[in-house]
């Protein structure tokens, strides 16, 4: 039986983090010609109803909001609808959006390939995910987890593929803990980025710290086939892309697994499909992995039983689900939608008078925090109720950062 609930209670509020939204021009556009929306606007909102903390928020922004599951938003619901704020179960493409009046996404997520990008850029439909809203829960996870498998920092060497805003959290963390770190991000180094522009920027506490370190344990880029060859733990945190220079789709495949040297532990809280599962289990089997922890898995909420079977650790796609984590992406969210309504509408209309004015009033509840022993239980749930991935994923127990 699927049983995965706990109650909330409020405590302190924290200071929420900034947005980063793909809202290109204060103009929506619609048949070639730029307009405001007109002053008797009414706005309609569509809300997946497995984003916490977001009731009595939006109705400050909005006339009508309607809640529904995620994975159940269909195009008839959508069709006279001005903006939807969904999670990655709604597949935001022609199938759901043609002829619909929508003309705002917002994903309360840190990934988007559920977004159909190219569809919303050719018909003018704007969005916008959340970056970095869960970098902190998604690294304690990886934290915890290496801790869980009684892994020490002694002498191994830890390698973070992609280093975006979670992933170079985690290498700044692996790094004060006293891991040799090994970096992999090709479009950040292509664009320029060092690993000391990238350190600097992550935290300038941890320049100082990693002065310290002789030059051969400091944290650097290193190519794919030079962490197949000295990793003793790959944790991956890219996007999951199929087309580019990099595209990252099974980017651990079979010939990755092949090259494999030092047993390493596998730890995927990026995206399903980033590693090859097949590819994953046969190197499980035959050694070449020595432990392997999936939170995001191919085909989700469908999910392989070998694989759930073969792991060390599994959970259901929760690995960024803290409070704390959850409170932000819904607060960029909200601040998402109220840019994008003062931006296409009049200011003398109410709807924008109203936005204006619009505060959000989220406080972090009292909740267990996240430890090894928590992650152990998520584990052992799921493993014994496999059926239960999406309930347990949509009613997960609040858990609050360390």
């Amino acid at each position: 039986m699927c049983n995965w609930h706990e109650s909330i209670t409020t405590a302190t509020t924290l200071t929420p983090v900034g947005t980063n939204t793909h809202i290109n021009t204060p103009e929506v556009h619609a048949a070639g010609v730029l307009f405001f929306l007109s002053q008797s606007i009414t706005m309609k909102i569509i809300v997946d109803n497995k984003i916490p903390f977001i009731r009595g928020e939006v109705e400050r922004l909005a006339d009508e909001v309607i809640y529904l599951p995620g994975a159940a938003i269909s195009a008839s619901d959508v069709a006279d609808a001005d903006i939807l704020i969904v999670r990655t179960r709604t597949k935001c493409n022609r199938q759901l959006l043609e002829g619909s009046t929508v003309r705002f996404i917002v994903t309360a997520t840190i990934g988007y390939d559920h977004i159909d990008t190219e569809y919303c850029a050719a018909t003018g439909i704007q969005w916008t995910n959340c970056p970095g809203c869960n970098a902190r829960s998604v690294n304690q996870y990886v934290t915890n987890a290496i801790s869980a498998l009684g892994i020490t920092p002694a002498g191994k060497v830890m390698a973070v593929v992609g280093v975006g805003h979670v992933g170079s959290l985690v290498v700044k963390t692996a790094a004060d803990a006293g891991f040799t770190v090994l970096m992999s991000d090709p479009p950040l180094q292509e664009a320029g980025t060092t690993a000391e522009k990238l350190l600097s920027s992550t935290s300038n506490d941890f320049i100082r710290q990693s002065a310290h370190h002789a030059d051969h344990t400091r944290p650097r880029f290193a190519s794919i086939q030079t962490i197949c060859q000295q990793a003793d733990i790959i944790t991956f945190h890219t996007p999951l892309t199929r087309t580019g220079s990099h595209p990252t789709h099974h980017l651990a495949d079979a010939r990755f697994f092949h090259d494999l040297l030092r047993r390493p532990v596998i730890i995927n809280a990026s995206r399903g499909g980033v590693v090859d599962e097949t590819a994953l289990k046969a190197a499980l089997t035959d050694g070449t992995v020595s432990h392997a922890v999936i939170d995001t898995w191919e085909g989700e909420p469908h999910i392989d039983a070998d694989l759930l079977a073969r792991a060390d650790i599994t959970t259901p796609h929760i690995a960024g689900y803290s409070a704390n984590g959850k409170r932000n992406a819904t607060l960029m969210s909200l601040h998402a939608v109220r840019e994008f309504i003062l931006k296409t509408t009049n200011p003398s209309d109410v709807l924008h008078a109203r936005c204006t004015a619009a505060t959000f009033d989220i406080p972090l509840p009292q909740a267990p925090r996240l430890t090894p022993g928590t992650l152990m239980d998520d584990s052992r749930r799921l493993k014994e109720n496999a059926d239960c991935f999406e309930d347990f994923r949509g009613n997960y127990p609040v858990r609050i950062e360390q």
